[in-house]
């Protein structure tokens, strides 16, 4: 059974662990961490050889899970689309044409909920404008994985730990001129998988949460246009840091992300419109090494720094350029707004069979009550049977609380 198998039957039992006392204890523990840590949010291993699809594996995956059921609607898109408090995630630049000066919103994601019951992700987020065109924000993402139970090698307990990760993020926005806008996250990171765990024998060593401060950079363009069609782009880098260690000799990258988009939207009239838009997203962390009769090729991930995952990843696949193009996701959305009140949304996320295989359609709704406050909610259905993503919901609710921006 490969280690994806595994972690699967482990979260299938209660999150079950098997810990073995031995010399190699941290090295193991490190890797099973990585392992859940993919497992957890969806990108299944290919069957057969270990990890046959190099499918790169960072740790800390929470941080691109989509927060808010607005965009998670629209099939994971979000970068270009026009602003909320849920910007500080997709694309902190847009925070500064926000149309309201104060916002907050808060949400909750039951996670893998046909495996198990105590897995959930949670967002806080809320904004500020102090002038037209500058604004500050703050979020909270949490993210409980649950009890787990470790056992030693003979089957006895070894006691029950809870796996969490959260992120703390401070965002600025402002503009360059009428049309781009230049955003800023700066955030510290914490992921806690495998608890404070101490193996019993006169060896055994603890393993550590790992933890850093990172940073994301955006930028958003919207057209001054008096035509039908209005277009926005985003562009955004996140996650910059350097790699993480749970307490061994290993260190792991974490989820760096290249985000790119754009968004056309119709103003029907006054108070209804039509957004289209579409993200590309590629995790900007080494391809796993090929490796045939022993003989390893492409970029070994141990002997290569953050900053060079990061440049690297554009042209470190074995296969070349076309197997970089399959690490590439697209997400598809649109979005009808009726009478400034009412939206309904849906949307595609698609990923290569060969580098995780997720697809899925996305479905929600949105409602406004007096302009001031909105509940979102979104639904995810899979293209296939058996995805571990199947029946995974998200809610949110959102205040915004003066309708006019404040002027300088």
């Amino acid at each position: 059974m490969n280690l994806a198998l595994l972690m699967k039957d482990s979260l299938n039992k209660k999150h079950t662990m098997m810990i073995k006392n031995s010399t190699i204890q941290k090295a193991l523990l490190t890797l099973s961490a990585v392992f859940v840590s993919a497992f957890a949010f969806g990108q299944t291993l290919v069957s057969g050889q270990l990890n046959s699809g190099r499918i790169p594996t960072p740790t800390m995956l929470f941080m691109n899970v989509a927060p808010d059921a607005r965009s998670a609607a629209m099939g994971d898109a979000g970068v270009a689309i026009s602003s909320d408090v849920n910007a500080i995630y997709w694309n902190p630049a847009k925070l500064a044409s926000a149309s309201q000066d104060l916002g907050f919103a808060v949400s909750y994601t039951p996670w893998l909920r046909n495996l198990v019951n105590d897995m959930a992700l949670y967002n806080i987020a809320g904004y500020k404008k102090t002038a037209k065109d500058q604004a500050f924000g703050f979020s909270i993402n949490y993210f409980d994985q649950g009890l787990f139970q470790a056992t030693l090698a003979n089957g006895s307990s070894a006691g029950n730990f809870n796996s969490k990760e959260y992120a703390l993020t401070v965002s600025h926005a402002r503009k360059l001129s009428n049309t781009l806008a230049l955003g800023v996250n700066l955030k510290y990171i914490n992921s806690n998988l495998l608890g404070n765990y101490q193996g019993t024998s006169g060896t055994g060593v603890a393993m550590q949460p790992a933890q850093t401060v990172a940073a994301d950079l955006s930028l958003f363009w919207n057209s001054v246009s008096e035509k039908n069609w209005k277009y926005t782009y985003g562009l955004m880098l996140s996650n910059i840091s350097g790699k993480v260690s749970y307490g061994g000799n290993e260190k792991n990258f974490i989820p760096t992300n290249l985000r790119a988009g754009f968004a056309a939207v119709k103003n029907i009239d006054e108070n209804n419109k039509l957004t289209f838009t579409v993200d590309f997203n590629k995790l900007m962390v080494p391809t796993p090494q090929s490796i045939v009769n022993g003989v390893a090729t492409g970029t070994d991930p141990t002997n290569t720094t953050a900053i060079g995952g990061i440049f690297g990843s554009l042209f470190d696949a074995p296969d070349g350029f076309g197997e970089e193009l399959k690490e590439v996701t697209t997400s598809i959305g649109a979005e009808y707004l009726f009478n400034n009140a009412f939206a309904i949304r849906g949307g595609y996320f698609n990923e290569s069979e060969m580098k995780g295989n997720r697809k899925y359609f996305t479905f929600g709704v949105g409602f406004k009550l007096d302009q001031k406050y909105g509940f979102d909610f979104a639904y995810l259905v899979p293209t296939g049977s058996g995805s571990p993503l199947a029946n995974t919901l998200r809610v949110t609710l959102l205040a915004a609380i003066n309708n006019e921006a404040p002027k300088k």
